[in-house]
């Protein structure tokens, strides 16, 4: 009786100890399934943030295009403005040449008309002589009467015709000041030196380049918007200048090499 006893206690402790070596090797594969679901989990959202910072990449991308785009349509129209400025210039200037010439063919002609007044005596005799002299002064008072206001007029078409040409060399050097406070806007400058820990950078170029304590400054790299700097000290070789920390784009640090463009076109 007591082997029967032992036997059925050895079977029981035979089928308890693979029932619990099975449920053993259950757990550990449900264990195994939970950490992949886990690092699965992080895949994906590590995906996810990647995509995000792509996204606000792109929006960045497209603002600054947008920006340069409405600053270059801002220049193209200054230009087409000052060209019909000078187009209407030039077209009065040219109309007073033309009232000029007419002035000069008029004074042109009282010119022939003295010298042919030498040839009058050809006709007089010595009882119509006083006569003929007395015609022929009172004429050449009158030809010279017309030749003075003929002069007067030439003069005052000369001043007029000197007064359109220096307005023309004025708008002229206008035209060329305003093309080169035009090009100073696509100005750049790199930077030099980048002091992280208080907050402010040193940039290549200074007061000679046009930069003032007023100016806002783009930082670019790549062609992309990464933040803002303003002037602090401005030397005409150099420019200190503040890092606006609000301004950078997420986990941007300024580093030297990156270029900074005026933020705001010049204008006349």
């Amino acid at each position: 009786m007591k082997s029967i006893f032992y036997g059925v206690a050895i079977l029981v402790a035979c089928g308890a100890a693979y029932f619990s070596y099975d449920l053993s090797n259950k757990f550990e594969a449900l264990q195994a399934d939970r950490l992949a679901t886990i690092a699965d989990n992080k895949t994906t959202t590590a995906l996810a943030d990647a995509a995000d910072a792509d996204i606000k990449k792109e929006r960045a991308l497209l603002a600054s295009a947008q920006e340069k785009r409405d600053l270059l349509t801002q220049s193209v129209d200054q230009l087409k403005s000052a060209g019909n400025a000078l187009t209407n210039e030039v077209a009065r200037a040219n109309d007073d040449l033309k009232s000029q010439d007419v002035e000069f063919a008029a004074l042109n002609k009282a010119l022939e008309e003295v010298i042919a007044t030498l040839g009058d005596l050809a006709g007089a005799t010595l009882e119509n002589l006083p006569e003929k002299i007395q015609e022929i002064e009172a004429d050449k008072a009158a030809k010279q009467q017309k030749l003075e206001e003929l002069n007067t007029l030439n003069e005052s078409a000369e001043k007029s015709l000197a007064s359109s040409r220096a307005e023309l060399d004025r708008l002229s050097k206008r035209k060329m000041d305003r093309g080169s406070r035009i090009a100073r806007n696509s100005m750049g400058a790199v930077i030099t030196a980048v002091n992280q820990d208080w907050g402010f950078l040193v940039i290549g170029a200074g007061s000679n380049s046009g930069f003032t304590p007023q100016t806002t400054l783009i930082v670019e790299r790549d062609g992309r918007k990464i933040g803002r700097v303003r002037p602090s000290s401005i030397e005409p070789t150099q420019t200190i200048a503040e890092i606006d920390l609000q301004s950078l784009a997420a986990g941007v640090r300024l580093q030297p090499g990156d270029r900074v463009v005026l933020a705001s076109p010049l204008t006349d």
